[in-house]
């Protein structure tokens, strides 16, 4: 008899995007006219590049010859890729093999499948708040109980706070699996060589694995900050990296990203080797390899040209961010982020929560954002905005906000 996976039950952070769209449904069902302008959007919305448009047309029409057809490709990924993105990193003095970077359809999937190569009863720890797929996937394995305000038991929280900068010290306990977004969805802080030296020098004293998720790195500018962890001292034996062609080069429809399992990360129980191996396993069996199309038109992201429009991209939303964050601090806002990250996090007025400043925003404004509390505890009194959007259509909602917001 087939029975389910009951860990599904102990979802709850499942509500929040379904939420906002009930709210904002119900809303313009009783203001018959009014348009709505969202704020809230981790989807890029400029078209894609030039070049990265012809590697596709070009990839298409080679499968559409059967002199240049190709099937299948590797489980890995394309290695003229792999070696593309070993090159990148190299110029910021990162030495890594392309047998080590490993081409999928996403940094999403990633993030979640990479927790299979860990045991069961590994104690997880994230930041608080969180981007949700670190927390639900470990929850629908069965590594956590029941969620208790807000939190599930058997996780280790690390509360991101006004007061450290949105960046967490490492844990003061033993963990096995530690999450780092960088830089953070939500909250659009960035951590320092420093601060991430100290993770890495944790995880390398506890024989810890770090997961970090870079996938908003093309957002940092300023040059004192890493873009990669394995700048640091010893990343490579503690950090798995993934990334993504989504921020950078508007492929959230086209589905690509990479992960880096470094032949020197070691665990408690395996020896260097072992889990890029693992891996490289897991990939074959349960993956035959991004489409090659997709990898054709990231091939030609990562040419000089493909570069250079990639930052024309990166730039525009950047000046989103700015109009954002010029506009909140001008009526009295307390905005962090949006400065090497396309996010911002903004702290809501006199103490009111999440959802009631989202319900206010709404209502006098006609603007949709993310309540910070759908990330977790530490998000209550916050709210995200996002700088991905058409610049007129940011510059009409930053005017309404404004112009409307009653503070």
């Amino acid at each position: 008899m087939a029975r389910i996976n009951a860990n599904y039950d102990k979802l709850t952070a499942g509500y929040l995007f379904p939420e906002i769209a009930r709210r904002a449904a119900e809303f313009t069902d009783a203001n018959p006219g009014v348009q709505i302008m969202r704020l809230g959007i981790g989807d890029t919305t400029e078209p894609l590049t030039a070049i990265v448009s012809g590697g596709l047309h070009a990839a298409v029409d080679r499968l559409s010859n059967s002199d240049t057809y190709s099937g299948y490709g590797e489980g890995e990924g394309n290695e003229s890729l792999r070696q593309a993105l070993a090159d990148r990193y190299a110029e910021r003095g990162v030495q890594l093999n392309a047998s080590e970077i490993f081409i999928s359809d996403g940094a999403k999937s990633d993030s979640a499948n990479i927790q299979s190569l860990f045991s069961n009863d590994a104690v997880i720890c994230v930041q608080d708040p969180a981007y949700p797929v670190y927390v639900d996937t470990n929850v629908i394995v069965g590594r956590t109980a029941d969620a208790v305000d807000g939190q599930y038991e058997g996780l280790v929280y690390l509360p991101c706070t006004e007061a450290n900068g949105f960046v967490p010290e490492p844990p003061s306990e033993r963990v096995d699996l530690i999450y780092l977004c960088n830089p953070n969805n939500p909250t659009g802080a960035v951590a320092t060589k420093a601060q991430l030296q100290a993770f890495v020098s944790y995880a390398r004293e506890n024989k810890a694995v770090i997961i970090f998720d870079a996938a908003y790195s093309a957002y940092i500018t300023d040059p004192d900050l890493p873009r990669s962890i394995y700048e640091l001292d010893g990343a490579a034996e503690c950090v798995i990296e993934l990334n993504s062609f989504s921020k950078d080069n508007g492929f959230t429809g086209l589905r690509l990203g990479w992960t880096i399992v470094p032949k020197a990360l070691v665990t408690e129980d395996a020896a260097a080797g072992k889990v890029n191996t693992m891996w490289r396993r897991r990939q074959n069996t349960f993956f035959n390899g991004p489409a090659n199309i997709v990898q054709e038109g990231a091939l030609a992201a990562l040419s000089p040209e493909g570069r250079r429009q990639s930052a024309e991209m990166v730039a525009y939303y950047k000046v989103n961010a700015k109009t954002i964050r010029d506009c909140l601090q001008s009526i009295g806002l307390t905005v962090f982020g949006g400065v090497n990250a396309p996010f911002l996090w903004m702290k809501t007025p006199d103490g009111m929560d999440s959802w009631a400043f989202f319900d206010k925003l709404l209502t006098e404004t006609h603007v949709v954002g993310t309540p910070g509390s759908g990330f977790g505890p530490s998000g209550e009194g916050y709210f995200r905005l996002s700088a991905f959007g058409h610049e007129p259509d940011i510059a009409r909602a930053v005017q309404s906000i404004r112009e409307n917001l009653k503070l």
